[in-house]
């Protein structure tokens, strides 16, 4: 799940975010995707399901998480950004061995071969149509149905989908997506059995009281995962992003958004930067995911589109750094494998975090200084992007920082008071013990 947004305003670049969560050690993985030509009987295997590869697939900066080929978000060299949430349904999501494809799957897809919001918008619906869909990811429990918001420099998409059922709006303005249906009366395209499908089964009585998100949603679920209190929090903060133009800096302070309260306050998950952690973390509702990984990109029109991704956890201890679509080898070396490897940015990252919950008071504010630095330097090349040496040098700055920021968190012992996680620093670190590789 997580939370993605989009801010469409006239006269304005397209600006899109997302902080995608996962299970607590679902490390993620940032890839860069060169454009490829595809031989003409060449097919492409997806899980168990074959495609028909198309000639060309395009350049891609996108996040996935390490075990799995689709992506959680990401944007391509024309512009397209795909941003996808599981959302809760009353409809069966389809096994595993029954095959199909998953949201992150279909993201994927649409990156690779579309060009603009419309075509992608068009293929996810013919695959929907075509193939089962399973859950969205085996790291979420592979629950819930896919949402999409698909954005271009000319304007924006909200697609939701039921299994095959799906419908669709025109973003105006803003449109923000927290693990939750959200179109109700308001689409613009719908599948053409929706409305006789939940007539059927006595969700509604006519047209007159259909809803996509009334009849398909499944509240309790959504409800427990705190779907709505995130939406209209990524909501107002869109609505308050400044009017001549949004800011990268206030778009990305969103997306750590702690709901004014410290990371494990509530039952429910309510922040947009989620963690595990607070003294309600043995519920599964605070236990079984965080932000996993982070995304913010701008798509101006008649120029390349900016993305700054965090390739870590926990965007309120991170960073937001340039990526390039036209990367040199040298990028291996950080992004390379750190999915399946200790020493990546993302477990780096992930050590230093788990170190600050073991008392968020005291150890947050390590390496702040630093951090804000680097990400000033990130963002004041919106208009004017980033060469690769210089996307690439800080990349690696932020992971050459990283051990130290953790040593730093260490050294400060943890207070009586504290931010009160469980028992202390101990319950935290048996808990982390049966959930890292």
């Amino acid at each position: 799940m997580g939370d993605s947004f989009v801010l469409a305003r006239p006269g304005q670049p397209v600006w899109v975010g997302k902080n995608c969560e996962g299970a607590p050690a679902q490390a993620q993985v940032v890839e860069l995707a060169a454009a490829a030509e595809h031989e003409a009987d060449e097919v492409l295997r997806v899980g168990s399901q074959r495609l028909a590869q198309v000639p060309r697939t395009h350049a891609l900066a996108l996040s996935r998480a390490a075990d799995a080929w689709g992506c959680e978000m990401g944007v391509n060299e024309h512009g397209l950004a795909v941003l996808g949430e599981a959302v809760f349904t009353r409809l069966p999501v389809a096994r595993e061995d029954e095959g199909g494809l998953s949201g992150p799957a279909l993201q994927r897809l649409a990156l690779e071969r579309c060009r603009s919001a419309d075509d992608a918008l068009a293929l996810i619906i013919e695959l929907l149509a075509r193939f089962a869909q399973r859950g969205w990811a085996a790291g979420a429990g592979g629950l819930g149905h896919a949402a999409f918001l698909l954005a271009d420099p000319e304007g924006a998409w909200l697609l939701e989908s039921a299994g095959e059922l799906w419908a669709a709006a025109r973003v105006r303005g803003r449109r923000a997506l927290s693990g939750a249906l959200t179109i109700d009366d308001d689409f613009d395209k719908i599948h053409p059995g929706a409305l006789a499908f939940a007539r059927a089964r006595g969700w509604c009585r006519s047209g007159a009281d259909f809803g996509f998100a009334r009849c398909f949603g499944d509240p309790r679920r959504s409800f427990w995962v705190g779907a709505a209190q995130r939406r209209r929090r990524s909501t107002r903060g869109l609505i308050a992003a400044s009017p001549g133009g949004a800011r990268a800096e206030e778009l990305a302070a969103l997306l750590r958004d702690h709901a004014g309260a410290p990371p494990g306050a509530g039952l429910r998950m309510p922040s947009i930067c989620a963690h595990r952690a607070g003294h309600t973390s043995w519920l599964p509702t605070r236990s079984s995911s965080q932000t996993c990984a982070s995304m913010l990109a701008t798509l101006p029109r008649g120029g390349a589109p900016r993305v700054w991704m965090t390739g870590t956890s926990s965007p309120c201890l991170s960073v937001f750094k340039p990526l390039c679509f036209a990367p040199s080898p040298a990028w291996r070396e950080v992004l390379g494998s750190e999915g399946e490897s200790a020493e990546g940015l993302w477990w780096a990252h992930e050590a230093f975090h788990r170190a600050v919950l073991a008392d968020w008071d005291a150890r947050a504010q390590v390496g702040a200084a630093a951090r804000d630095a680097l990400e000033a330097r990130a963002f004041a090349h919106v208009d004017a992007p980033l060469d690769d040496a210089a996307c690439l040098a800080m990349w690696r700055e932020h992971r050459a920082a990283l051990p130290s920021w953790r040593a730093e968190a260490e050294a400060r012992p943890v207070s009586a008071g504290g931010s009160r996680l469980g028992d202390g620093a101990r319950s935290l670190r048996r808990y982390w013990l049966g959930r890292t590789r």
